[in-house]
């Protein structure tokens, strides 16, 4: 039994749409509070009160995603991570079917081109993204993943040649 394993976590950056999302939505709240308490009073508060928590336990905690990279041997998946509580696997895969993985803009990813892709990265300008081809359900796939080193190295194990660091 010499399995390896490791897990890496990668915090997306919030994006300016996250924001506009919780600015809108407590304007709203605020909007309904004063015109609801013209038409009708006092029972504006509860719907208000029930709305206020409905965004705070569904809307909002989907706005802070963290990706978590599990890799098992050649076994790889990727899970969703909401506000540090909630988690949904999001894709899984085997990267000895992988065609190619490289670093974004690499001249050896120049002639793979993919119907779908997939962004697991912290959006952050200067991190070190590496693009990953391979058919999923018979489509060409690029997933764009972060990987740190230590994941890199047991990556380059299991897929040898296929994986550029350059």
């Amino acid at each position: 039994m010499n399995d390896s394993f490791y897990e890496q976590l990668v915090a997306r950056k919030p994006r300016p749409l996250d924001m506009i999302i919780r600015i809108l939505s407590i304007f709203a709240l605020v909007l309904l509070t004063f015109v609801g308490f013209i038409f009708f009073g006092f029972l504006v508060i509860p719907v208000t009160l029930l709305l206020g928590f409905v965004l705070h336990t569904f809307v909002f905690p989907r706005l802070k995603v963290e990706y978590e990279y599990a890799l098992l041997n050649h076994d790889m998946q990727i899970d969703i991570i909401y506000n540090k509580e909630k988690r949904k696997s999001l894709l899984s895969f085997n990267l000895r079917d992988a065609e190619i993985m490289a670093p974004q803009g690499s001249s050896e990813l120049n002639s793979y081109h993919a119907e779908k892709e997939w962004n697991f990265t912290s959006r952050q300008p200067s991190a070190k993204v590496y693009e990953l081809h391979l058919l999923i359900n018979q489509k060409k796939c690029k997933i764009l993943l972060e990987p740190d080193s230590r994941m890199q190295e047991h990556m380059k194990t299991w897929m040898g040649r296929k994986f550029i660091s350059e």
